[in-house]
């Protein structure tokens, strides 16, 4: 049976003092103890950006990716070893602004990964800029008269888009937002967390701002009723549900198809084709195509 410290590196941390990032990575380390995950058998793919780093303080294989393209390459480690544990971490910056159009289409291809979205409304690692998810009129770094924009609400595209899992956490709550990785992992398809994860150096607003406003779903909520869920993540700043927000009815992983009918194998443990017949293969549809 594993333990959280199992989980632990030698890496040094990097994040801020009192980041809240360490509740996410506490979360993690809680949540993979409890399934008995083993560390070889996880992999975490993220981007760039403070939430990025998190796969470097976890025991585990890990893929650091260029910006905003984390979703496509754990796809990519899904579909040839889907005996993998696979995880997207990364921000909101990266996920739904350089990362937006792998967001949307992930969410259409239904691969069986977890992504899990730190987001504190702000570019963090280079200085304090507003991302997607700034609440329009806050002041940031390049915003100093405040965003003119409306932000961008990813819960409500994931739900309208029948994402098979969406739920909401919050770093300041360990042992609830432990709970969702768990439910997160262990469900089949794409599954969907976003964090709030207030940023104590540029954000705009204390932890203790959100603790006010953050409430638990109660237990009779239907995460199967689309229409009460985009009603619920539409709601104002001044009330932020947590918990799984929404589950739609079930529906084929991406990859699934292709194994049924291909190779019962994982591609990652298939002997890659001769090189002499690629070659071959290439040769003689050059010819084909020139004559």
């Amino acid at each position: 049976m594993n333990a959280e410290k199992d989980y632990a590196t030698e890496a040094e941390i990097q994040w801020c003092p009192g980041c809240p990032n360490f509740g996410i990575l506490k979360a993690f380390k809680k949540a993979m103890a409890e399934m008995d995950k083993r560390p070889e058998t996880l992999c975490l793919v993220s981007g760039i950006g403070q939430a990025a780093k998190l796969p470097h303080y976890l025991k585990c294989n890990f893929f650091n990716g260029l910006h905003g393209r984390a979703i496509p390459v754990a796809v990519g480690v899904h579909v040839a070893n889907p005996d993998l544990t696979t995880l997207v971490v990364t921000g909101d910056g990266d996920c739904y602004g350089e990362g937006g159009n792998h967001f949307l289409h992930a969410l259409r291809r239904n691969p069986n990964i977890t992504m899990v979205i730190h987001n504190n409304e702000i570019y963090a690692l280079t200085k304090g800029q507003a991302s997607p998810t700034t609440q329009q009129g806050e002041k940031r770094a390049l915003h100093t008269q405040g965003v003119a924009l409306r932000p961008l609400n990813p819960l409500a595209i994931a739900i309208l888009h029948d994402c098979t899992f969406v739920a909401r956490g919050f770093a300041g709550d360990i042992d609830h937002l432990s709970t969702l990785f768990v439910q997160a992992v262990q469900h089949t398809g794409l599954s969907y967390v976003d964090v709030i994860q207030p940023c104590i150096t540029w954000g705009e607003h204390p932890v203790s701002w959100y603790k006010e406003r953050i409430y638990k779903l109660s237990e009779d909520y239907d995460a199967g009723d689309k229409a009460a869920a985009l009603k619920t993540v539409m709601e104002t700043a001044e009330q932020i549900p947590i918990g799984i927000l929404y589950r739609s009815k079930p529906r084929r992983a991406f990859g699934a198809d292709f194994r049924d009918r291909v190779t019962d194998r994982p591609l990652a443990t298939v002997n890659p084709v001769n090189r002499e017949a690629i070659q071959t293969i290439l040769d003689e549809f050059k010819v084909e195509n020139l004559s």
